[in-house]
C-alpha cells in the first residue's frame, strides 16, 4: 500500500488487491530469478574451486613420485599437503596426516578435506602400491562466493525494484487518469445540479397535498417528489464525496430520536410507494456528540439502502436503543462473501437495484471520523440488518 500512496493514487479496494498481487507476483519472480541465477554462480565455483585442487593435488603428486625415484628413501615433507603410502594389501606404510586410515577401503570428499589417490602399479618405491594426497580445504572461494552473492544479488535486487517501480507507474497510468476525469466530471456535475436540485426540493416542499383533491394528480406528485429526493440524495453523497476534507463539522449533542423520526418522515414517500411497513421503536433522551448533517448523511444512507433493496410489502424495522442503532429490512439479502466488501466505494453486487456504490463507503467515512462501529448482518431472501454502536 505505501506504493500506492507513493504514486500519489487513490484507488477503490478491488483495484488495490489487484496491484498488490501484481507486485508481489513481480517480486515474487524477481526473487526466484535472483535465487537460481545465485544456485548456477555457487554451483559454478564450487567445480572450479574443486577443479583447481584436483590440479593441484595432481602436480604435487607427480613431484612427490618424481623425487621419491630420484632420493629413493627421502621424503619431502610439505605443510600444505598430507601424505599416505600405502602398500598392495591397502595396509598404511607411512603418513604425514594424523587422521590417515590405516587401511585404504575408498577416497572421499569430504566438507573438511579434499583426498586423491593415484595409483602407480608398474614400479614400486618403499612398497608403496598407493598414494592418497589431502589437502586443507580453506573456503576461500565459498567467502568470496558469498560475497559476491549478496553484492550483486542486491544490485540485482534495487536494479529490478526501481524497473518495477516505473512499470507500476506506465501501468498505473491510464487508471489514474481515468479516474482524474472521472473526479472532474463528477465535480463539474455536482456544481451543475446544485441550482436545479435545490430549486425542485424548494418548490416540492412548498406545495400543499392536503389541498390536492385529484387522486391521479396527488400520485403524479409523489412520484414527483421520490424522483426529487432520489436525486437531491445523490447529490449531497457526491458533494461530501468531493468536498469531504473540506467540511468543518460542526459537533454538538443531538438528540438521536427527533433526528431519526425526521428522517423516518422524509423516506415514508418512497417506502409507501413499495409498501413498505416502516416499524420504528425509540428510545427518549438518546443524545450523540456529533456533526448534525454528517449524522443525518450517514442514517440517510442506511435507510435508503434499506428501501431499496427490500421487497415489495417488506419491513423495515428502525431500533435505538442506548449506544445502539439497527436498522433491519426484510429484502434481498447480502451473501456472506460480499458483506466485507459493502463498505468499498464503487462496490455493486446488485446490477438491478444498485445505485453508484458510494453510499456506505460514506457511512464508513463517518463512522470512522467518529469512532463509531457499524457492522452488517444478513441472510440471502431473508433480511438485512445495519447495526451501528457508539
Amino acid at each position: 500500500m505505501s506504493v500506492l500512496k507513493s504514486l500519489d493514487i487513490d484507488l477503490p479496494q478491488s483495484e488495490k488487491k489487484t496491484l498488490v498481487r501484481f507486485l508481489s507476483l513481480y517480486i515474487f519472480f524477481t526473487l526466484i530469478i535472483l535465487g537460481l541465477t545465485s544456485s548456477l554462480y555457487y554451483t559454478l565455483q564450487k567445480e572450479l574451486a574443486s577443479s583447481q585442487r584436483t590440479i593441484e593435488l595432481n602436480e604435487y603428486s607427480n613431484d612427490l613420485i618424481a623425487n621419491l625415484k630420484n632420493t629413493d628413501t627421502k621424503i619431502i615433507k610439505n605443510k600444505k599437503f598430507k601424505i599416505s603410502l600405502y602398500a598392495k594389501n591397502y595396509k598404511l606404510l607411512y603418513a604425514t596426516s594424523s587422521n590417515a586410515k590405516q587401511s585404504l577401503i575408498q577416497v572421499s570428499y569430504t566438507n573438511q578435506k579434499t583426498i586423491r589417490y593415484i595409483t602407480n602399479p608398474k614400479e614400486y618405491y618403499l612398497q608403496m602400491q598407493y598414494l592418497v594426497v589431502e589437502i586443507i580445504d580453506n573456503k576461500h572461494w565459498l567467502d568470496q562466493t558469498l560475497k559476491n552473492i549478496y553484492f550483486y544479488g542486491t544490485a540485482f535486487f534495487v536494479m529490478m525494484t526501481v524497473l518495477g517501480y516505473f512499470l507500476l507507474k506506465l501501468f498505473l497510468k491510464p487508471m489514474r487518469d481515468a479516474l482524474h476525469l472521472l473526479d472532474t466530471f463528477i465535480k463539474d456535475t455536482t456544481h451543475e445540479l446544485n441550482t436545479p436540485v435545490s430549486t425542485i426540493m424548494t418548490n416540492i416542499e412548498l406545495i400543499d397535498k392536503e389541498s390536492i383533491k385529484d387522486k391521479y394528480l396527488l400520485k403524479i406528485l409523489n412520484r414527483i417528489e421520490i424522483g426529487a429526493k432520489t436525486i437531491s440524495n445523490i447529490y449531497d453523497d457526491l458533494t461530501y464525496l468531493m468536498l469531504n476534507h473540506k467540511i468543518v463539522s460542526n459537533d454538538h449533542h443531538i438528540d438521536l430520536q427527533v433526528l431519526l423520526k425526521q428522517r423516518v418522515d422524509y423516506f415514508s414517500t418512497l417506502s409507501k410507494i413499495k409498501k413498505i411497513d416502516l416499524q420504528v421503536s425509540l428510545d427518549p433522551s438518546i443524545t450523540l456528540l456529533i456533526d448534525e448533517k454528517k449524522l443525518t448523511k450517514l442514517i440517510d444512507n442506511i435507510l435508503s439502502n434499506a428501501i431499496k433493496y427490500n421487497k415489495v410489502g417488506g419491513s423495515i424495522y428502525v431500533d435505538l436503543k442506548q449506544n445502539t442503532l439497527n436498522i433491519k429490512n426484510t429484502g434481498k439479502g447480502i451473501p456472506q462473501k460480499n458483506i466485507d466488501r459493502m463498505f468499498e466505494r464503487y462496490a455493486r453486487f446488485d446490477k438491478v437495484a444498485g445505485g453508484f456504490g458510494i453510499g456506505l463507503n460514506i457511512v464508513k467515512m463517518i463512522a470512522d471520523e467518529y469512532n463509531l462501529d457499524v457492522k452488517i448482518t444478513s441472510e440471502v431472501n431473508k433480511f438485512t440488518n445495519v447495526c451501528v454502536r457508539w
